[in-house]
C-alpha cells in the first residue's frame, strides 16, 4: 500500500514525483539532489477529467509529508490525504469559480513555516477556475515563495492556467487511463466481475470517478443508457425538441438530488454556528449569513447541472465516434460495444460525413453551455442537427455565444 495506489495507469508521472520526493529529501539534508530530481517550489498538474489530476496533487503531498516517501499508512499520509493535516491546505471548489478571498487565506497560510510536517503544501484542485483576481493575488506568492512552501496547481490542460503562472511551475501532464487498467483496479478493489468492470472501464472513456459508478450503481448505468437511446428517437422535429427537454429535466433532477443530501446538513452547520434559535444570536447577522450560503448553494447547483448535461454530451460523442468507427472500417474497439448491433444499424443508414456533422453538432453544444447559453436552447440546436445530420442545419445564434 502506499498514496500512489488511487493513480491507475499514471505509472509515468508517478516516476517523476517520486523521484522528485527523494530530491526534496536530499534537499533537507543539505545534499544537492533536489535540482538534479526536478524538485521545485510550483507544480502544475494537467490531464483530462477523471484521470486523477486531485488525487496526484495529494499524494505528492502525503509523499513530501512522510518519512517513508509516501508509504500510505502513517499517520502524515493519511491526514494528507484526507485533507486533515496541518500543513496540507486543501482548495477546491463546486462553485463556477474560486474567488480572491479564498486564495488570499490560502497565501497567508503560505507564508507560514510547517507547524508539524516538512513542508507546507498548497494543493489548488480547480485553478482553472481561478478568478482573475484570484490568479494576480497567487503570482506573488508563487514567483517569491516561502521556504519549504510547495504548491500543487492542478487544471485540465496548460491552457486553462494564466500565462504569467504556468510559466512559473512545472508542468507534469497526466495521460487518459488506458482501459485494462481501469478494469484491473474496479476488479481489485470494487470486487467487480470481469465483464461489468470492461464495461465500466470502456463506458466512463478514462475517467475513474465514472467508472467507480457505473460499476457500483445500477441507476447511474440506467440513465447513461437513456441518454445513449436519444439519436435512434429522433424521428421528427417534436422528438427533437422532446429529447432536449428529457435531456435537461434529468440534468436538473440528478443535480437537485445531489444537492440535497450536502445543502441541509451544510445550513444546519451555519445555523448551529451561527447560534440561530438560542438566546443572544443576533438574527441580522445570521440571516446575512445564510442568504450567503443560500446564493453559493444555487451558484452549485448549476454548476452540477451543466456537469451533468455535459456528461451526457460526452456519452453522445462516444456513441456517434462508434458509428464512425464502423462506417470507416477502423477496426478499433467500440466504447459501447454491448449497443453494436444498433451501432451497425444506424451506421448503415448514414454517411460517414453526416457523422461527423454530428459530432460537430455536440461539440457545439457543449461550446454553448459552457458560454451560458441556456441549456435548453442549447440542446434544442443540437438535437435538430442530429436528426438531420448535415452541416447546414440548425445554429446557435452568435448574439447568444456573447
Amino acid at each position: 500500500m502506499s498514496v500512489w495506489d488511487d493513480l491507475v495507469g499514471q505509472e509515468p508521472a508517478v516516476a517523476v514525483l517520486k523521484k522528485a520526493v527523494a530530491g526534496a529529501e536530499a534537499g533537507m539534508r543539505g545534499e544537492a539532489g533536489a535540482a538534479v530530481a526536478g524538485m521545485t517550489h510550483a507544480w502544475l498538474i494537467t490531464g483530462p477529467p477523471g484521470s486523477g489530476r486531485s488525487n496526484a496533487g495529494r499524494a505528492f503531498a502525503a509523499a513530501l509529508q512522510c518519512a517513508n516517501s509516501g508509504c500510505g499508512g502513517c499517520n502524515e499520509c493519511r491526514t494528507a490525504l484526507s485533507g486533515a493535516h496541518p500543513d496540507v491546505s486543501l482548495i477546491r471548489t463546486e462553485l463556477l469559480s474560486i474567488r480572491v478571498s479564498e486564495i488570499r487565506e490560502l497565501i497567508r497560510r503560505a507564508a507560514m513555516s510547517p507547524t508539524q510536517g516538512r513542508w507546507q503544501v498548497m494543493v489548488v484542485e480547480d485553478a482553472d477556475r481561478l478568478t482573475e483576481q484570484a490568479a494576480d493575488a497567487l503570482l506573488k506568492s508563487i514567483e517569491e515563495p516561502a521556504p519549504r512552501t510547495v504548491w500543487v496547481l492542478c487544471a485540465p490542460t496548460v491552457e486553462d492556467v494564466v500565462p504569467t503562472i504556468r510559466s512559473r511551475c512545472r508542468l507534469l501532464v497526466l495521460r487518459t487511463p488506458p482501459v485494462d487498467a481501469i478494469a484491473d483496479m474496479l476488479i481489485s478493489k470494487l470486487a467487480v466481475d470481469a465483464e461489468l468492470a470492461g464495461f465500466a472501464a470502456r463506458a466512463a472513456q478514462g475517467h475513474i470517478g465514472r467508472a467507480r459508478a457505473l460499476a457500483r450503481d445500477a441507476e447511474v448505468r440506467e440513465r447513461r443508457n437513456k441518454v445513449l437511446e436519444v439519436p435512434f428517437a429522433l424521428r421528427d422535429l417534436g422528438a427533437c425538441l422532446k429529447a432536449a427537454q428529457q435531456l435537461v429535466e434529468a440534468a436538473k433532477d440528478e443535480a437537485k438530488a445531489s444537492a440535497e443530501k450536502v445543502d441541509e446538513k451544510e445550513r444546519a452547520a451555519l445555523e448551529q454556528a451561527l447560534g440561530v434559535g438560542t438566546k443572544g444570536a443576533k438574527p441580522r447577522e445570521a440571516n446575512a449569513a445564510l442568504k450567503e450560503l443560500d446564493e453559493q448553494q444555487k451558484a452549485r447547483a448549476k454548476r452540477w447541472e451543466r456537469d451533468v448535461l455535459d456528461r451526457s454530451l460526452v456519452d453522445l460523442m462516444a456513441l456517434y465516434r462508434d458509428v464512425l468507427v464502423v462506417q470507416t472500417h477502423a477496426g478499433t474497439e467500440l466504447i459501447n460495444a454491448e449497443r453494436r448491433s444498433n451501432i451497425e444499424q444506424f451506421a448503415g443508414r448514414t454517411t460517414p460525413e453526416q457523422t461527423l456533422h454530428r459530432i460537430e453538432a455536440i461539440a457545439a453544444c457543449r461550446d454553448a453551455i459552457e458560454a451560458n447559453v441556456a441549456p435548453l436552447l442549447a440542446l434544442e440546436a443540437m438535437t435538430v442537427a442530429l436528426f438531420e445530420g448535415r452541416n447546414d442545419g440548425p445554429r446557435i445564434p452568435r448574439r447568444l455565444l456573447r
